[in-house]
């Protein structure tokens, strides 16, 4: 039987992988070049994404809201914050896998398998699947290597969380501000929070969210989230439309070197999730951008994709974490207290300079700073 041959092949049709293919249909510069998305099925997660950018951007027609103004709260301060120039955004997956894979389809470069690879040899340039081999000039691979779960020098917090959409009969939300970090329903030792995203005065999407080391049962979210219903919003009727959920791995674990020549590791398997936020829809336009622009000016595909100042940045903060979890509401308070909301947002964006960053990393200082920058550094 014949092994297909393209010219790139793309294993995993997730978030990062459709927003390569997207980019890669729409470029001239690979017209005619036969590109494989590859995926055990394609399935359409219920989840949402959250980005910031300035003003207008290639996906404001999928963006559901916005908001120019968000608040942080904690027991003893309820900190309001404008975004200007920024707008923080919001898109449901159901909406981007619906848009994109109905332009892939349309596509006439991008064909769409479905098949599980189980793995890349580099040498033969070929990817093994549980129907077929496939072969191409190089593989953008997004299977994160299990390896990052187990211990060693590289720190892991997993950002896990529930969220309902909810409706209201009465108007119960402020629709022109959203709630980045409420600590006032707290879990005993642990960096957790409420995230609430407001779509209209009687409709927002509520998560129960952990920054934590370990994972938790389903009831524990449900409890928690009734309870900020309840004691904080004074919301006792409401419906809920939708519900979300998931787990994502902040990490430092250096994904990236698995790249060579042949592959390239992309979206959460090539460290794109930003480590110390969990944020990853931006970074994910931001590499594959940056992928693009490589490959057009003859560098390799895999050129300063990671930066690795801002990984160390990342190290710290998840040490810090990973070893006194507890400190969270604290370390945020620093965070968005001490900081204009602007340098915020480059910062997680690894846009500011190395004295503008240090000058962040100084805003957060405590003991245990000091202790994990010598563990991360020594």
């Amino acid at each position: 039987m014949q092994v297909p041959t393209y010219f790139y092949v793309i294993v995993g049709g997730g978030m990062a992988g459709l927003q390569l293919a997207r980019q890669l249909s729409r470029d001239i510069f690979f017209k005619g070049k036969k590109i494989a998305v590859i995926d055990p099925d394609f399935e359409i997660p219920s989840k949402t994404w959250c980005f910031w950018e300035e003003d207008a951007g290639k996906w404001d027609n999928l963006t559901t809201t916005s908001w120019k103004t968000g608040r942080f709260v904690t027991p003893q301060l309820n900190h309001k914050f404008n975004l200007d120039p920024y707008l923080y955004k919001m898109i449901k997956a159901s909406d981007f896998y619906t848009d994109v894979l109905r332009e892939l389809k349309r596509s006439e470069d991008i064909i769409l398998i479905k098949d599980s690879i189980s793995k890349i040899d580099p040498v033969t340039r070929s990817a093994e699947g549980k129907k077929t081999n496939y072969t191409a000039t190089h593989f953008f691979d997004s299977r994160p290597n299990p390896a990052y779960l187990g211990e060693g020098k590289h720190n892991l917090i997993y950002q896990h969380f529930k969220g309902w959409e909810i409706e209201t009969e009465k108007a119960a939300f402020e629709p022109s501000e959203f709630i980045m970090m409420d600590y006032r329903i707290p879990y005993q030792n642990a960096t957790a929070f409420t995230y609430v995203l407001p779509i209209s005065s009687n409709r927002a999407l509520v998560e129960y969210t952990f920054f934590t080391p370990f994972l938790t049962e389903d009831s524990v979210y449900e409890k928690k989230l009734k309870e900020y219903l309840n004691r904080i919003l004074k919301i006792s009727d409401y419906k809920i439309s939708t519900t979300e959920a998931g787990i994502i791995p902040m990490t430092d674990y250096p994904f990236e070197e698995e790249n060579c020549p042949q592959i390239t590791k992309i979206g959460t398997g090539g460290g794109w999730v930003k480590a110390s936020s969990g944020y990853s829809f931006k970074n994910t336009e931001k590499k594959v951008a940056a992928i693009i622009e490589n490959i057009k000016h003859g560098r390799e595909i895999n050129h300063k994709l990671i930066d690795k100042k801002f990984r160390k940045y990342d190290g710290i903060f998840l040490d810090v974490l990973q070893r006194n979890n507890k400190l969270g509401e604290k370390i945020f308070t620093k965070f968005y207290t001490k900081n204009e909301p602007t340098d915020i947002f480059r910062f997680l964006d690894e846009e500011t300079s190395s004295s503008e960053s240090l000058k962040i990393m100084f805003s957060l200082f405590n003991f245990e700073f000091i202790k994990s920058f010598f563990r991360k550094t020594f």
